[in-house]
């Protein structure tokens, strides 16, 4: 994997949040305090003049309180054969062992940032967090939103300044 300038990234956002899916990884490598969760919900984008990748997490989540107590996040695409990890990854809880020793991953010290990524990854994207907030189902313009949240456990938004991207050639203008 090469370091790719942000200018010089590309992907089909729609698909790769949708169909490829990302691990989300939060915490502190050298501390071997973090965890990490699938995520398929989330976007790219432009804010306040910066690069930023926007993730949710619902409070119900392990990695939520990885991700409040912590700085930094990675998001980590792998190619289509990873999909049963990254099933597995999205399904149990760190709460209740160690599911990334199950799913076979390696976790990888990431260049800028304490939060990890992984070894199999062919894309990493390390974010720093710079802004939050709660979903408001007062907000909520689409009635159909509303029964996503069964249980009333509304998503966290979180901003992430983009501060280093690592890939394969795949994900770079040429």
């Amino acid at each position: 994997m090469n370091t790719i300038p942000i200018n010089r990234f590309i992907a089909k956002p729609t698909d790769i949040w949708l169909n490829d899916w990302f691990l989300l990884t939060s915490g502190n490598f050298n501390t071997k305090e973090y965890n990490t969760m699938t995520v398929a919900w989330g976007f790219f984008g432009n804010m306040w003049s910066m690069p930023v990748a926007v993730v949710v997490v619902r409070p119900t989540r392990y990695t939520y309180e990885f991700i409040n107590k912590y700085d930094t996040f990675t998001l980590s695409a792998f190619d289509k054969k990873y999909k049963p990890e990254l099933n597995l990854l999205g399904t149990k809880s760190g709460r209740d062992g160690d599911k990334i020793a199950e799913s076979g991953l390696t976790p990888i010290e990431s260049n800028k940032i304490e939060a990890p990524a992984f070894k199999e990854a062919e894309l990493i994207i390390e974010c720093e967090k710079i802004y939050w907030d709660d979903f408001k189902p007062a907000n909520f313009l689409n009635p159909n939103i509303e029964k996503k949240y069964p249980i009333k456990d509304y998503h966290r938004m979180y901003f992430g300044k983009i501060l280093e991207i690592k890939a394969i050639d795949k994900y770079k203008i040429v």
